[in-house]
């Protein structure tokens, strides 16, 4: 049922799974008491995700929930072959190698939704926009979707605002135990990691370019400076913009930055945020990366048109552009942490899938009364998380008392 690069890597991928599910104490809880509660027994769960090691250890908790899993890559470069070769050995139904084509990718997602899912955990809205355009015969049959991306959530908002919304999806990506964690500090870490494994070269002392000053932008930020970078923010909003500037870094247009920056590192949501006119303004040597889900906020079409190119290291493409200077592109400018180290670590994963599995449950304890919208975790998952996280790492915190909380409660 399962389609993979080699099955023989699975024995490794089953180690790389191992070390992840070792540092994932609030899943490894979430899955005790799915294996007793059994909360999605009878139902496909169809997954359409970066398909790493935490991934995997999500995959394996909704089955032991007694769910059919099946389960495709989000994106062409961050599939690990061994994780999927050892996540299709344990069970789920897996359509995934390394390097796929757009037209493969298609129809990986068409093999997921051949199973006929009774809910979709997406990454980007890939398998609901598959599902509204051409598959609409399973729109009756889904419970409703959970998405982990700003970009899916934008897409599934844009679909809610024109009436077309089949479904309700739980916007994941908006939890506290998200945004706060993985995005800030998953991909401010993470996103270095690949800058610095596919470069080898050093952070200190170079002008780093952050393009955009959401939580993932400000994640990099903080440690690219902890790095010893100097800093530019770009920002189209005004108050992320105030904020970049009080928290102690330039700020400019892309215009100025383009002339002034070492590395650049875009993390948006939007398209074509570096564009030829800046390609033409930078230094010798810069080098350009993206955080953002889709490929397509540096503007790499256009590069390539207006330069000649050459791979000159693993994830690394020198630009010679008609100047005479050179610009160096990571990971084809897809997410640089994951298609060129290993995505977030496993202690910030650990909340996020958290975040996935519960909102699962939400919507099959709801099915039949949720509305076709996007709608927020509840609270009440958001806080259950962060207490499970703090108590697996024995970290107390206070409770109110009968006089606080009744001061709290009180006009007077």
């Amino acid at each position: 049922m399962s389609k993979v690069k080699d099955p023989s890597l699975a024995p490794q991928g089953l180690l790389k799974i191992e070390w992840a599910r070792s540092h994932m104490p609030v899943l490894t809880k979430i899955r005790t008491r799915f294996e007793r509660e059994q909360p999605f027994k009878g139902l496909t769960i169809g997954m359409c995700m970066h398909l790493e090691m935490k991934t995997a250890v999500l995959g394996q908790t909704l089955q032991a929930g007694g769910a059919s899993v099946t389960i495709t890559g989000s994106n062409p470069l961050s599939t690990q072959d061994d994780v999927a070769a050892a996540l299709a050995s344990t069970g789920p139904s897996v359509y995934a190698w390394r390097g796929v084509t757009e037209t493969e990718h298609q129809e990986n997602l068409s093999r997921v939704l051949g199973h006929r899912p009774d809910i979709l955990i997406d990454d980007g809205g890939e398998l609901s926009v598959t599902v509204h355009a051409s598959r609409t015969d399973l729109k009756s049959k889904i419970i409703g979707a959970c998405e982990e991306t700003t970009t899916g959530v934008h897409r599934y908002k844009a679909m809610e605002n024109e009436g077309i919304l089949a479904y309700p999806v739980v916007a994941v990506n908006d939890a506290f135990t998200k945004y706060l964690f993985d995005s800030q500090h998953g991909t401010g870490q993470s996103a270095l990691e690949g800058i610095m494994r596919a470069t080898n070269m050093l952070i200190a002392g170079k002008t780093v370019v952050v393009c955009g000053f959401g939580w993932v932008g400000r994640g990099i930020a903080l440690r690219a400076k902890g790095l010893g970078a100097d800093v530019v923010v770009t920002e189209v909003n005004p108050v992320r913009a105030l904020e970049g500037a009080m928290e102690g870094y330039r700020v400019m247009n892309m215009n100025t930055a383009a002339s002034v920056g070492d590395i650049f590192v875009t993390a948006t949501g939007c398209k074509d945020i570096i564009r030829p006119e800046h390609f033409e303004k930078m230094k010798d040597g810069a080098i350009l990366a993206n955080s953002g889900h889709y490929d397509v906020e540096i503007d790499v079409r256009s590069l390539r048109k207006m330069a000649t190119s050459k791979v000159v290291r693993q994830n690394v493409e020198e630009f010679t552009l008609a100047n005479g200077k050179h610009v160096y592109l990571l990971a084809d400018g897809r997410l640089v942490n994951l298609a060129a180290a290993d995505g977030h670590p496993a202690e910030v994963m650990d909340m996020t899938f958290a975040d996935q599995a519960l909102a699962a449950e939400y919507l099959v304890k709801n099915r039949g009364r949720l509305e076709r919208k996007v709608y927020k975790i509840p609270l009440e998952v958001d806080r259950e998380i962060a207490s499970l996280w703090l108590e697996a790492h024995q970290l107390n915190i206070d409770s109110l008392t009968i006089e606080q909380e009744r001061y709290l409660s009180s006009w007077r």
